[in-house]
């Protein structure tokens, strides 16, 4: 493989939301547009995310139960328990060894490591959450801009996706509605973010908020 080895994976580390966390070749470093994936979850607890911005009216519970489906490093996962103290938050991912990387992340940050599970989307999910995050593969291997050589060294399985990328997207909308989740905070490419709205209408989620790659979306209450 001609291109170099990211830095991340070099130093073993990758900064999100102002903490170092742990990264090893069987997780994906995190992005700096996942980071809106925080910012968006705040503005539903009602917290404000920046200095100055004004907080948003609250519509989590006052200890929402959160699940990050797909957490890889638990970067998302363990950044929501520590902004969100009060939260129960759980992670999943389909690979053990994803897991254990996250697991190293959680003790790091003085977060219960047993937050983390083995699933399949919620396969193995035994409790209903209000909101569910996820950052599941979307990459599709044919857009024509993508740099796969830049890629070779992050973990494949959790970056692309069949059926342009959404297949897992769209399963996890399914799922989610079969379970009454009401709140599902989404990355996607912005190039995809049409063809989800669309398909999530179908199981009666609405937008609520579009922020850089992150869809909120949400079942309006009756």
């Amino acid at each position: 493989m001609s291109a170099p080895l990211p830095k991340a994976y070099k130093d073993g580390l990758q900064n999100f939301y102002g903490r170092d966390f742990i990264v090893t070749p069987d997780v994906l470093i995190p992005r700096p547009e996942t980071e809106q994936l925080i910012d968006a979850t705040l503005n539903l607890a009602g917290k404000a995310y920046l200095p100055g911005v004004r907080p948003r009216k609250r519509v989590l519970p006052t200890s929402p139960k959160i699940l990050d489906v797909g957490t890889g490093s638990g970067c998302i996962a363990i950044t929501l328990k520590l902004e969100l103290p009060d939260s129960d938050v759980c992670g999943v991912d389909i690979s053990k060894d994803a897991l254990n990387v996250a697991q190293k992340n959680a003790v790091k940050y003085g977060v219960n490591p047993h937050i983390f599970i083995i699933s399949n989307l919620l396969e193995k999910v035994k409790f209903t959450p209000d909101l569910i995050v996820a950052n599941l593969p979307y990459v599709d291997e044919t857009w024509d801009w993508l740099d796969k050589e830049a890629l070779g060294y992050e973990p494949a399985t959790s970056l692309y996706a069949e059926n342009r990328g959404l297949a897992l997207i769209f399963d996890l909308i399914r799922q989610a509605s079969e379970r009454g989740v009401e709140y599902l905070i989404l990355e996607a490419d912005p190039c995809q973010h049409e063809e989800i709205i669309a398909f999530a209408l179908q199981y009666n989620y609405f937008v609520k908020e579009i922020r850089g790659f992150i869809l909120t979306l949400c079942i309006p209450r009756e």
